[in-house]
């Protein structure tokens, strides 16, 4: 392990906030800067722990459709009177959330090492997932909002979430597009994805907290100060995207973002093959 310095920290912590949200990978972003511009590994440790800053920005920024929804849950549960759309919405976050935590768990060491070292896999799936984006624009039928939301628009975003343990796929870009495909409109789609990732995100993060105060391996070591501050910035950028991006998807569509990330594919590709970024595991310090 190298020790991360304080620019390596400042410097992720603003990739983490900015990409979270957005539909282009946060995890592909921090292995292409911390490998373009140090020649190393964030870690997916220190990833999963300064996603705890971007969630909290969710909390805060959805903090009163989160109580109105935990409230209608356990009214609901008292009460098959008061099942309304807040009630659903809250069944629907715990079972999306079931997928993504059987299959991280069980394949915590294949996505932490194979698949994070696979810079080619990294640049593919960036492309290759742009074309989703188009097919989920074109033949969603984005008629049905958030309050119309079912347990089938639950399951199927919650196993298309799991496609974000792949760097490169994005887990607001995989849910949402299948919120598209399941008739939800563009903004309902991201809303949702955004409450779906709560569960899952805080979960990954407190589950890596030991091992980010004990790194081992390949990649950067951070300090527990420079953890703590990773995740003050990550809030704070989080929850200024989070704000730009719902205004943008309600008049947008996915597909600024998808030709962002076919150029981005296409430049990490060429400088994969002249050797300018690693394609493959790093060798331990």
């Amino acid at each position: 392990m190298v020790d991360m310095t304080w620019l390596q920290t400042v410097v992720l912590s603003v990739v983490q906030g900015l990409t979270e949200f957005l539909p282009i990978s946060s995890s592909g972003h921090l292995l292409i800067v911390s490998r373009l511009f140090w020649d190393t590994d964030a870690g997916a440790s220190f990833t999963a722990v300064s996603q705890l800053g971007t969630e909290l920005a969710v909390l805060v920024y959805f903090a009163k459709d989160i109580w109105r929804v935990v409230l209608a849950w356990f009214a609901g549960l008292r009460n098959s009177d008061a099942r309304g759309a807040d009630y659903r919405i809250g069944w629907a976050v715990i079972v999306a959330t079931i997928p993504i935590g059987i299959v991280g768990f069980a394949f915590k060491d294949l996505i932490r090492d194979d698949v994070r070292t696979n810079m080619y896999l990294t640049a593919s799936v960036l492309i290759a997932f742009s074309g989703v984006f188009w097919l989920a624009e074109r033949y969603g039928t984005q008629q049905r909002s958030l309050e119309q939301v079912t347990m089938r628009d639950a399951i199927t975003m919650g196993l298309a979430q799991c496609l974000a343990l792949i760097p490169g796929v994005s887990r607001s870009g995989a849910s949402a597009s299948a919120g598209l495909f399941v008739g939800l409109d563009r903004e309902a789609a991201f809303r949702l994805s955004f409450l779906l990732a709560i569960p899952a995100v805080f979960g990954a993060g407190l589950f890596s907290l030991p091992d980010a105060f004990h790194p081992s391996g390949v990649g950067l070591a951070a300090s527990g100060p420079q953890l703590l501050v990773s995740v003050a910035i990550a809030f704070v950028v989080g929850y200024a995207a989070i704000a730009w991006l719902l205004k943008f998807v309600s008049h947008h569509s996915l597909n600024w973002f998808g030709v962002y990330r076919v150029a981005l594919g296409v430049v990490l590709l060429i400088l994969l093959g002249t050797g300018v970024v690693a394609s493959g595991p790093l060798p331990a310090a």
